[in-house]
Parts: C-alpha cells; structure tokens; sequence
C-alpha cells in the first residue's frame, strides 16, 4: 500500500464531477481558494500578534524628545 498516484486522484476527481456536477464545481472551487486566503490571513495575524521577549512593541509610540526646559502649563517659559 503506497501513496496516492494519479489513478488514485483521478477517480477521486470523477466521484466529485459525479457528485456535485460541471456547474457547481468552479463556485466550490472559489469558495476553497477563499476559505484559503482568510485561514492564511489569520495565520499571518497569529504569528504577527505574538511579540517575542526582550524585543520592543513597534506598534508603540515613541514620546516626543524635549528641546530645552519646558512649562507644563503650556503658557510661555518664565525662566528666558
């Protein structure tokens, strides 16, 4: 018993024309391409949310860098 050759898929192919007929196979097809992309999609998303440690967020912003002394009541500075 070896694995699947192309006797083997080429049944499997005529049992599902048989089954499901010539006029629904291209809109299974497109429904499997689809079903495809969102579960690639997802995976990409999974493996993007996991943040390895030691390593910081990107996603963070970064807080702005002072140029001289500030006021933090945002009226002019009275020491110049």
């Amino acid at each position: 018993m070896g694995a699947f050759g192309w006797p083997h898929l080429l049944i499997i192919l005529a049992v599902i024309l048989l089954l499901f007929g010539a006029a629904k196979l291209p809109a299974l097809a497109k429904s499997v391409g689809q079903s495809a992309r969102v579960f690639k999609g997802e995976m990409k998303a999974m493996k993007d949310d996991d943040v390895t440690p030691g390593k910081a967020d990107k996603s963070a912003p970064e807080p702005p860098a002072a140029d001289g002394p500030t006021n933090p009541t945002g009226g002019p500075d009275p020491s110049s």
